[in-house]
């Protein structure tokens, strides 16, 4: 397999033929007359002529639709071009016609010892196609591997063979058979493809995800929320706590003073400097002489 459309959720219904069917295309419902198949098309025409200029049919929908389909065949008219052409990477590279002994030579082998002993060649078509550029630049890549073990002597896995028999029965109905053991080249054909379109809302996601990856989605959220928006300090609020500096000493150490009553307010209370002055004229009384 080298290319492959998929349809997925087709269920029986009515739907609009596909207009690149010929067969399909109509002016007006005369055109399409009910019950009639359409030509190479995918089901049969139910008598409309819808506006887009083709013919409703009862079929699978939706139809299978080709809008871009690459294959390592070249579309052309001319019948006895795949009859005469052969694989060449610049001058004939959607020729499908390849020579053995090519294929050999450049999986790195030679055709004269494979054919001995036989092996197994991997060939690899990779498409690597920009959607934004033209189709014509959509080109397959082919490389070649030489797939079983060539590098230990008459290894288990080098080569390539298997077994066939036919069987036969003589006039007095004894059974015998001929037993075959052929070698050959087995070909195993991969195909890896990747095409891309160029798309706004993929590339803002990426974006996005890249800025959020790195912090700075937290970080711009945090501007909205602290600036932009009308209830703000609501989000400020919660964020952030707030210190009052109204109980701070001078050298910015929280007061150990606890607060005073307002029933005690009347009571006498002395300060530190009072306490120092009230200490200065206290003196003890002097012993009397005797």
């Amino acid at each position: 397999m080298t290319n492959m459309l998929v349809t997925p959720g087709q269920r029986k219904g009515v739907c609009a033929e596909n207009s690149g069917i010929p067969d399909a295309q109509c002016r007006n419902d005369s055109d399409c007359q009910a019950g009639e198949a359409v030509i190479a098309g995918n089901g049969i025409k139910t008598g409309q002529c819808l506006g887009s200029g083709t013919c409703e049919i009862f079929a699978w929908c939706p139809v299978e639709r080709s809008e871009l389909s690459r294959n390592n065949v070249l579309d052309i008219r001319n019948q006895s071009y795949l009859k005469n052409c052969q694989y060449d990477k610049t001058r004939n590279a959607y020729c499908p016609i390849f020579r053995l002994g090519d294929i050999v030579n450049r999986a790195g082998s030679n055709f004269q010892e494979m054919a001995v002993e036989g092996g197994v060649i991997g060939i690899m078509i990779e498409w690597n196609c920009d959607l934004d550029k033209s189709p014509s630049k959509c080109d397959p890549t082919y490389s070649y591997s030489r797939l079983d073990d060539v590098n230990t002597d008459r290894s288990i896995t080098s080569g390539y063979n298997f077994r066939f028999a036919k069987y036969d029965k003589n006039a007095d109905g004894v059974e015998s058979r001929t037993l075959y053991k052929a070698y050959g080249i087995r070909f195993d054909i991969m195909v890896n493809a990747k095409a891309g379109k160029f798309s706004i809302i993929p590339t803002v996601i990426n974006i996005g995800s890249g800025l959020a990856l790195m912090g700075v989605g937290a970080f711009i959220c945090d501007l909205i929320l602290l600036y932009l928006i009308k209830k703000s300090r609501y989000y400020r609020g919660k964020k952030y706590e707030e210190v009052s500096f109204d109980h701070l000493s001078p050298e910015g150490e929280e007061s150990e003073a606890e607060p005073v009553d307002v029933n005690m307010s009347k009571k006498k209370v002395i300060t530190r400097n009072e306490s120092k002055s009230h200490q200065k004229n206290f003196t003890e009384p002097k012993p009397t002489e005797q």
